[in-house]
């Protein structure tokens, strides 16, 4: 045998060892013994998880690079390890912590359903189909880079001197919790009556 070409026994054998192999060896994530197949947050990157309504208003301030995942309703959107500490303070400072948002973060001690890699949605199926087609199954819509490419894109806190295209994570959470807030509001006001409505805070800017 060509000591250059791996033995078929040392491949991964399934979706689900494909799927971890291409995570801890191409990515360099950290994933969850057993199933189903979960990513470690708080290690290589953290996660801001939003109604996918919300997170599609989002994504043009997101690097091309930027990885995010769908998972039937929600949207998770990778940033910069730290974030998840940085946010109950961020929300202050940009005064929607006194306003109710469906804007969740995962940091350390977290994990996520992990999406199947890139080319296992079946060909022809778009990612919101492929997610409502299984249930629970999680999808990338941007996938992540090879190795620290994935890391480098993602949104962090603008710092003096920060030199590459990192996209700024307080534009990012600013936009996030205003498009969270109208869609809370217009969920409301679809289904409870609008005297329901007159003490709820309004925070547009």
């Amino acid at each position: 045998m060509d000591p250059g070409v791996p033995d078929a026994c040392d491949l991964p054998a399934g979706p689900d060892a494909r799927a971890r192999h291409w995570y801890e060896n191409d990515l360099g994530w950290a994933t969850v013994p057993g199933r189903p197949l979960r990513l470690l947050t708080g290690l290589r990157f953290d996660v801001l998880d939003v109604p996918a309504e919300a997170g599609a208003g989002a994504l043009r301030h997101l690097a091309p690079g930027s990885a995010v995942a769908l998972r039937g309703d929600r949207m998770q959107v990778l940033v910069a390890a730290g974030s998840a500490e940085e946010l109950p303070g961020l929300l202050d400072w940009l005064e929607w912590s006194a306003v109710t948002l469906d804007l969740r973060v995962l940091g350390v001690g977290g994990a996520i359903r992990a999406p199947a890699p890139p080319g296992a949605v079946p060909a022809g199926r778009t990612a919101p189909k492929a997610v409502r087609s299984a249930q629970g199954a999680a999808v990338w819509l941007r996938p992540p880079g090879p190795g620290g490419e994935a890391e480098a894109s993602l949104p962090t806190m603008p710092a003096v001197g920060r030199e590459g295209s990192a996209p700024d994570l307080v534009r990012l959470v600013d936009t996030m919790a205003a498009h969270c807030h109208r869609v809370r509001l217009r969920r409301l006001r679809a289904g409870l009556p609008t005297a329901c409505l007159r003490d709820q805070p309004l925070a547009f800017s």
